[in-house]
């Protein structure tokens, strides 16, 4: 089976896919991707970087170097801006931050999982926590809600993160977002004005940003060209706020250039909205026939009908659950519980 495109390899190529916007491509290996799409805007006062990659030293070397393909200084990086709270959007953007001094961008309900400094009247507090309480933090493993094997990473992964220590925590500390755009307000970076599109449901501080003059839509991970975002059931994302999402991107006028956080650009942003819509569709029928065929069900055994068994597992039974509190929430579902497990009914 051929490979999705965001699965591809991280190219070392380094393309203008819009006159001042460079496409850098980083590895990763998360979640089955393959690499994370980094745009530098260029204007006169230098470069804003959007989603600059994982957090970690191979990442920063990989970005290192894509920069220097590119000719990019690292002095002349004034702006990093991150779409959302996932760790191959905004994983070196500290790092990167601390280094040029540039400012950060991001949702204004931007907020981490991995954010170990607690909101203290609106701000966050400058202390430097220890490892014992960055993972305390994380409460790693997490019990799922609905019953299934515990969330978060292996035991063997955990062991590592303990063993790293000191380096753990200089990689993973969140960035501090200087400048939160809220919805429908207005940035000016790269030469263009932009309008932040506030589009929750893949996470609830999910930031598209548009440029309305000319057309073009930086999507982050809410439009994918050949892949469905995944949807959580989980930390205020869900289907139909991703739906609703989709349906206002799809009633934007006049783009002509969707530029995606993973895959290539896009031409046909509304052929592919509706794809996606009709994947979802799609799924929430497939439910109701393999609810009639098993009955009460859970979402483990539900989520091992709908996703391959290489695919199995805490992200298959997420958007699975996610699916059924959709139907649930639409009255189409009911749920009991067993023993500290959730049955659906569709």
């Amino acid at each position: 089976m051929a490979r999705k495109q965001e699965q591809e390899d991280a190219s070392e190529e380094v393309t203008e896919v819009a006159p001042g916007i460079l496409r850098l491509q980083l590895p990763i290996d998360f979640t089955g991707l393959g690499h994370v799409n980094c745009y530098a805007l260029e204007d006169e006062r230098g470069f804003a970087l959007v989603d600059p990659g994982m957090p970690g030293p191979a990442s920063w070397q990989s970005l290192m170097g894509r920069l220097a393909a590119a000719e990019v200084p690292l002095p002349r990086v004034h702006t990093i801006v991150v779409t959302h709270s996932h760790p191959d959007h905004f994983g070196a953007a500290s790092m990167l931050a601390k280094e040029t001094g540039a400012q950060v961008v991001a949702h204004d309900r931007f907020r981490t999982l991995f954010d170990p400094r607690e909101l203290d009247d609106g701000d966050l507090d400058d202390a430097d926590p220890d490892l014992d309480e960055f993972l305390g933090r994380l409460d790693l493993p997490r019990p799922s809600p609905w019953g299934g094997e515990p969330l978060g990473p292996p035991p063997e992964r955990l062991a590592e993160m303990r063993s790293r220590g000191a380096e753990m925590l200089q990689w993973m500390l969140p960035p501090r977002p200087s400048t939160r755009v809220r919805d429908l307000e207005r940035i000016s970076l790269g030469r263009r004005e932009w309008v932040g599109l506030d589009t929750p449901g893949h996470t609830d501080d999910h930031l598209c940003l548009y440029d309305e003059e000319h057309g073009v839509l930086l999507c982050g991970d809410q439009v994918l060209p050949s892949i469905t975002p995944h949807v959580s059931g989980m930390v205020d994302a869900s289907v139909q706020r991703f739906i609703d999402s989709l349906d206002r991107l799809d009633g934007l006028d006049g783009v002509q250039l969707a530029l995606p956080a993973h895959g290539h650009p896009m031409s046909d942003l509304h052929g592919r909205v509706k794809e996606i819509k009709a994947h979802h569709e799609q799924r929430l029928a497939e439910l109701r026939a393999y609810s009639e065929e098993l009955g009460w069900a859970s979402v483990t055994d539900l989520s091992h009908k709908l996703f391959r068994p290489r695919s199995w597992g805490g992200m298959a039974e997420d958007e699975t659950y996610a699916h059924l509190e959709h139907l649930r929430m639409k009255r189409q579902a009911r749920v009991r519980e067993e023993a500290g497990v959730l049955l659906y009914k569709v």
